[in-house]
């Protein structure tokens, strides 16, 4: 008999925490936009349209949007957990739908697309969900996914961490554990998809003060929705403490404060016979010795 482990996210902070933040979310999804420019830029050199798309985790459809523009994708749904992110993302006009992200409301095999922009790093099971997101592609379907990786925040975290531990003289888990690009790339490859590829990118923002940084995470529905989280609210000296540790270490000569975003964008397709595939070991034509000796012919004459 096998124990399933206990949930690392409280779902239901996490979707309280994004229902709260939808009707201010556009004034601070500069994190979003700038994660949706680089996935459109990547859509808009795959040579093929996609009749159906699903947005996971779509906030107030900023990606949607930015997707549709294009002109690759015939139908976009948005898919999020929060109602009120479903209403935003509506009232720009684009379709979408409150749906659990392991139960989608559409067929398996019926999906030309599946794209996601800095909301999957919510999700208790990741290997889980990318398996059962890649059933919904049909064959040669795309899966593009863009979540933060493990130095996102980093300097915030130990900040936070030492100042706790002077004060409180413990820890509380605060963020979401992430992973490195390799963990996340071979994601892709256990959930069956071909032409795997991953990739990391890193985006930097500076603020006026810790404080400001602390605002805009609860803006865009960032707060600790972690299950084993301290279930009372921060004590100020703690987070004194964080800012005053913050400032002294890292702002820059402006004395504004940067935070560091590792954005890793995992590509795949769901296997088709029509895709290329490596040749077999002993089956080319030519030595590469011979093409060597060849070129260096070349360069002598």
């Amino acid at each position: 008999m096998t124990t399933k482990p206990p949930p690392l996210v409280d779902h239901l902070a996490h979707q309280r925490f994004r229902d709260k933040a939808a009707a201010g979310f556009d004034g601070f999804d500069f994190l979003k936009t700038a994660v949706a420019e680089r996935m459109a830029d990547r859509l808009d050199i795959i040579r093929r349209d996609f009749p159906l798309a699903l947005d996971i985790g779509c906030h107030t459809g900023g990606l949607a949007a930015r997707l549709m523009e294009t002109g690759k994708i015939g139908r976009m749904v948005g898919i999020d957990i929060s109602a009120a992110m479903v209403a935003a993302t509506r009232a720009r006009g684009i379709e979408a739908q409150v749906a659990d992200y392991f139960d989608l409301p559409f067929p398996e095999a019926g999906v030309d697309a599946i794209f996601s922009a800095c909301s999957l790093h919510w999700v208790d099971d990741l290997p889980g969900l990318i398996l059962r997101l890649r059933r919904h592609l049909k064959p040669d379907g795309l899966m593009m996914l863009a979540l933060p990786g493990g130095e996102t925040l980093l300097s915030l975290r130990n900040c936070f961490a030492e100042a706790e531990s002077e004060i409180l003289g413990g820890m509380t888990p605060r963020v979401m554990p992430m992973a490195d690009i390799r963990d996340l790339g071979g994601l892709l490859s256990r959930a069956g998809l071909a032409l795997p590829v991953a990739d990391s990118e890193t985006i930097t923002v500076t603020w006026s003060t810790p404080f400001d940084l602390l605002r805009d995470l609860r803006g865009m529905g960032e707060q600790n929705a972690l299950a084993a989280r301290r279930r009372r609210f921060t004590p100020p000296a703690v987070i004194a403490r964080m800012a005053e540790l913050y400032a002294g270490r890292f702002a820059g000569a402006d004395q504004r404060i940067p935070a560091s975003f590792e954005i890793i964008t995992l590509t795949g397709w769901a296997p088709d016979a029509s895709q290329p595939r490596p040749l077999k070991p002993g089956s080319a034509t030519h030595r590469l010795a011979d093409i060597l000796t060849s070129d260096a012919a070349d360069d002598e004459s």
